[in-house]
């Protein structure tokens, strides 16, 4: 890519697309924005950002009909993020039919693609982490979100076996990513934004209880990850490129919801004070106590930047709350 090449990204507004944004300013790469137009208005945390030419979500197909000489590649972030969403026609619009239509205006267009799936997809863990390509029909996600991602994961593969692809693609299985700009997201927020609002307002920090045996309270873990890490590894698949296929993004390395609340109040420079409560019973079925990445796949393509550590990646964030930019 030089500085002149145009990226597209969708769900431009979103979290990681409004961070991966801001990396093109820093970098002086134009972009065309796409998500829904009031998003872009209604979030402060995009005050200072440059999102170029900026399109709503219905008008992406339109413009992908015309030819792009200056389009260099797609991002593609957009897509119906919360794991509570039920709605499966509503999923299957947005989260597989859209992505099919980007995926083929990218083969059109001949530029590269690189899609968010999710780490979603592995379910509760039973059949592991590991992103080969030959061992996504086997896994079981826990809500129709996952689903969503597995189906668009699986279709991808297919197009691939048959030689209908872009020049060069990636599908990145984020893992738990945390980061600033994503207050939006509400209640699908990260524990970090949740536990630093909690100990701003009442001094303590909830953490859900376990209810499984064998595993104290506050000992469920994630693979958490810094969304600076999530938009490095756009950036390495863009300038590759990877070999195409599907990719775990996480740390590879486990980390406590107890160490994160630890991690929020050392930020903090407060006492440590968490408070355990029940899983809500409408999730507690589907709740994963156990996912961490498997990243040998991607470091075999050269990715190899040390991930942010989560103690290092919180203190970070909490400074730009606290900063009020976040």
């Amino acid at each position: 890519m030089s500085g002149s090449d145009t990226l597209l990204v969708t769900g431009a507004a979103g979290f990681i697309g409004a961070r991966f944004v801001e990396s093109c300013n820093a970098r002086s790469v134009p972009v065309v924005s796409v998500d829904r137009r009031d998003a872009f208005a209604s979030r402060p945390e995009h005050a200072r950002l440059d999102f170029g030419d900026v399109l709503d979500i219905e008008e992406l197909e339109g413009w992908l009909q015309a030819p792009r000489p200056g389009l260099a590649g797609i991002v593609h972030m957009g897509a119906i993020s919360a794991t509570t969403e039920m709605d499966e026609a509503l999923l299957t619009r947005f989260n597989v039919d859209y992505s099919k239509m980007v995926w083929n205006a990218a083969r059109r267009l001949g530029v590269p693609l690189v899609y968010a799936s999710s780490a979603a997809v592995y379910g509760d863990g039973t059949l592991g982490f590991d992103d080969a390509d030959a061992l996504a029909s086997r896994f079981r996600p826990l809500n129709p979100y996952g689903e969503s991602k597995r189906r668009f994961d699986l279709w991808a593969l297919e197009e691939a076996a048959a030689g209908r692809t872009p020049p060069a693609w990636a599908g990145f299985r984020f893992f738990n990513v945390y980061g600033f700009g994503e207050r939006h997201k509400g209640g699908m927020a990260s524990v970090v934004l949740h536990g630093y609002d909690q100990a701003k307002a009442t001094g303590a920090i909830r953490l859900f209880e376990s209810h499984r045996a064998g595993i104290a309270d506050g000992h469920q873990t994630r693979d958490f990850v810094d969304v600076r890490d999530a938009v490095d590894a756009i950036w390495f698949a863009l300038k590759k490129p990877v070999g195409s296929g599907i990719y775990n993004v996480g740390t590879g390395k486990a980390r406590t919801f107890l160490d994160l609340a630890r991690a929020v109040f050392a930020a903090l420079g407060v006492p440590e004070n968490v408070v355990f409560v029940p899983t809500p019973e409408a999730i507690r079925e589907r709740y994963q106590y156990f996912t961490e990445a498997k990243m040998e796949r991607l470091r075999a393509q050269g990715f190899t930047k040390k991930p942010v550590g989560l103690e290092d990646g919180v203190d970070w964030y909490v400074r730009r709350l606290e900063a009020g930019r976040g």
